[in-house]
């Protein structure tokens, strides 16, 4: 008899990331990294652990929405195979209800993310494997029951996906060998941050190449000027053989990302990345033949449907995936199999609170049993708040090794999510209480 789920626990947990201005950007000048953090239990004393990744206010909006989900999956079976995974998928994001809410999109489908993936890792850990493993270990037919189909036929059907699946098949064993000896390709994106000074912009770019980062990430957007300048700062620091890509974060309308770009094409970025609204499809296509960098986006695209408009409009050179942004790992691999049909390389979203620790997973999958590759593909690092987690992503001279403990990596200790669960969580009371007494408004 397969175990029950029992228990679903959420929690609002933020971290006051502003203080130092990590995480600043054009659009997000001082966020508060913070997770919308779901617990699975069952009476077998299994558990599984998922969130999704907020900025600081509206965290509680999106737990609130978590917690709307809790009679689709509490005393229902625990979903420990395949087939009980690909029923949960379809049960979160068919609620006809909750679909008017989006449909799929916006922080409904987030949520649904959220409890997707920590059946995954609830899933994993019950196989004793780590996600990208316990994924890699499918058969085709088994990954291919786990995507939704629908409004993907067009141009991916499940036969195309199955023969994409099944062509990697042969040399999946010799990957995954190849993965665990020698991780995975990343990138940085901690000297990048656009409340950082030029001196510690500088000082971080070559440190991280001493590091072994073949590829940094700088913010940019903010000021035409100020962005030349750090660029040309940029380039000196780590040479000419270090690629930089760029980071716009949605600043621009179309014409005003084409003249930036145009103005940092000197500086050989390697991408711009989210160079107007991630909706905007057409205006992607346009910026990338309206200018000479290579165009990137996916971290705030809503759902596969977006994904596939912009594969067929032609409009980015790199897919973003994000772990927590879409429907777990079941819209993800729909997203993964999209950008193998079109040959699309894949560099992950990750940095904020537990990203990096969950799409690694997602990237190796892929490298092991879809694409096959990791050439012109590296997943983003950011260096914070990695300290929080049970099984921590551990990058060593620019590259992730291969998580072996099983589960998701998502998983907070408890002490974490006690000091800093909002508003009662010490940190939180501690920082109210300086803003107080400084005359101040607290958050």
């Amino acid at each position: 008899m397969s175990p029950t789920v029992t228990g679903f626990e959420v929690h609002d947990i933020r971290f006051p990331t502003s203080e130092q201005l990590d995480g600043s950007d054009a659009m997000n000048p001082d966020p508060d990294y913070s997770a919308a953090y779901v617990v699975i239990r069952a009476d077998d004393g299994s558990e599984g652990h998922g969130l999704c990744f907020t900025i600081g206010r509206g965290n509680e909006i999106a737990a609130a929405a978590i917690r709307a989900l809790r009679p689709a999956v509490l005393r229902h079976p625990a979903p420990t195979t395949p087939a009980a995974l690909a029923a949960l998928h379809h049960r979160l994001t068919h609620d006809s209800q909750l679909r008017w809410l989006g449909p799929e999109k916006g922080v409904t489908h987030m949520a649904a993310g959220a409890v997707i993936n920590a059946a995954w890792d609830l899933a994993a850990r019950h196989a004793g494997l780590p996600v990208w493993e316990f994924l890699a270990r499918m058969a085709p037919e088994e990954l291919v029951a786990q995507v939704d189909f629908r409004y993907l036929t067009d141009v991916l059907t499940r036969d195309e996906a199955l023969a994409i699946l099944r062509a990697a098949e042969p040399g999946r064993a010799e990957r995954a060998a190849r993965l665990r000896a020698q991780g995975y390709p990343a990138y940085t994106t901690s000297p990048g941050w656009l409340g950082y000074s030029d001196e510690k912009l500088v000082r971080l770019a070559k440190e991280a190449v001493a590091g072994g980062f073949g590829q940094i990430k700088l913010k940019v957007g903010g000021d035409l000027d100020d962005d030349v300048r750090r660029m040309r700062l940029a380039r000196a620091a780590v040479g000419p053989t270090v690629r930089i890509a760029v980071d716009a974060n949605q600043r621009w309308d179309v014409a005003d990302a084409v003249r930036w770009m145009t103005a940092l094409a000197p500086y050989r970025p390697h991408w711009i990345e989210e160079p107007t609204s991630p909706d905007d499809i057409l205006g992607h296509a346009a910026v990338r033949r309206g200018q000479p960098v290579k165009v990137a986006t996916g971290e705030h695209v809503a759902n596969r449907v977006v994904f596939k408009q912009l594969l067929q409009a032609g409009a980015v050179d790199f897919v973003q995936i994000d772990a927590a942004r879409v429907a777990g790992v079941n819209e993800n691999l729909a997203i993964l199999l999209l950008a193998a049909k079109y040959g699309v390389p894949v560099c992950p979203h990750a940095g904020g609170v537990g990203l990096c620790e969950l799409v690694q997973h997602l990237a190796m999958f892929d490298y092991v049993a879809v694409s096959g590759s990791w050439e012109d593909r590296v997943i983003e690092y950011v260096d914070h708040l990695h300290e929080h987690f049970t099984d921590p992503a551990v990058v060593t001279r620019g590259r992730y090794l291969a998580p072996r403990a099983p589960g998701f990596s998502a998983r907070l200790l408890p002490e974490s999510i006690a000091a800093h669960r909002f508003p009662e969580g010490p940190v939180w009371q501690a920082r109210r209480a300086a803003e107080e007494s400084r005359g101040g408004i607290a958050p």
